[in-house]
């Protein structure tokens, strides 16, 4: 095992989620050393073309990185990380914020299926989470993960695209199969959120689903309360000690992003880049 690669120890989960190794077309190439293929061009940030021949030919990695994105098998592996008995279960204080990162030109100009690779206005490739913002072209990832820094959800969006509208997709996408019986959680038992989160809707939403939350309010909103005098209304709850605890979801950001390949997004499919992200946070999750 060289620096970077699966663990014998995350194997061992990995591997019963993994399809056979078989099919029509005789076997297929050894699925632990496609993953650490994939896990070297992760951290590295090079082109397929540049993989080290100890992990097969570029092409088999590239295509089991697109088939398992298309069959959900990252997904299932994060899942089965999130509850792998490593006797450190699952904080429900979530955290939840996002980050930008750089789309290169390589990633822009994706075809769109079952059309022709057309010219398109300027911004307008928002279906692959490719937008503008001041640094130009720029992905967007929003993140929730537990009291631990662990990552429980992530989603895409242009990265021009506001955070609050994220919030509530962002806690529908929890799931987490915990031992026992009963429907997987979604719940936290507090969200920290900052400022931009700080939206009247939300946290009436919030209240709706019985969630607490620590979100600061903003300078406007303290100032229309106070002009409002006693009409105004109570302060939202704000408890200083429990906010100092979102410092861990943007130590995971620190982490995920010292992975080369998704400091700078370099894939044009949204799909290939978030299972990229998915892979990493369930190597965050297991031993």
């Amino acid at each position: 095992m060289r620096r970077g690669e699966l663990t014998d120890e995350a194997w061992v989960v990995i591997a019963p989620l993994l399809p056979e190794p078989g099919g029509a077309r005789g076997r297929w190439r050894d699925h632990r050393q496609v993953i650490n293929g994939i896990l070297w061009k992760l951290r590295t940030g090079a082109p397929w073309r540049d993989l080290p021949e100890r992990f097969g030919p570029w092409k088999t990695c590239h295509e089991r990185l697109r088939r398992w994105t298309a069959d959900g098998t990252w997904d299932r592996i994060l899942a089965a990380a999130q509850v792998h008995d490593d006797g450190t279960p699952v904080q429900w204080t979530i955290s939840i914020d996002s980050s930008i990162v750089r789309a290169h030109q390589h990633a822009a100009g994706a075809r769109k299926k079952g059309a022709p690779r057309q010219v398109r206005r300027r911004g307008a490739q928002d279906g692959e989470a490719i937008g503008r913002s001041r640094g130009g072209l720029s992905t967007k990832i929003h993140l929730a993960v537990d009291g631990r820094g662990r990552p429980l959800s992530i989603l895409l969006t242009p990265g021009q695209a506001g955070d609050n509208p994220q919030l509530l997709a962002l806690l529908d996408a929890i799931r987490v199969n915990e031992p026992g019986p009963g429907r997987p959680r979604k719940r936290p038992e507090v969200l920290i959120a900052d400022k931009g989160y700080a939206h009247d809707s939300t946290r009436r939403a919030l209240r709706q689903r019985g969630i607490r939350h620590v979100i600061p309010e903003r300078s406007d909103q303290i100032a229309r309360r106070a002009a409002k005098g006693s009409h105004g209304g109570r302060p939202p709850a704000f408890d200083k000690a429990i906010y100092k605890k979102r410092n861990v979801v943007e130590r995971c950001f620190n982490r995920l992003k010292q992975w080369r390949d998704l400091a700078t997004r370099y894939a044009k499919r949204a799909s290939l880049y978030r299972a990229g992200l998915v892979l990493i946070a369930a190597v965050i999750w297991l031993p």
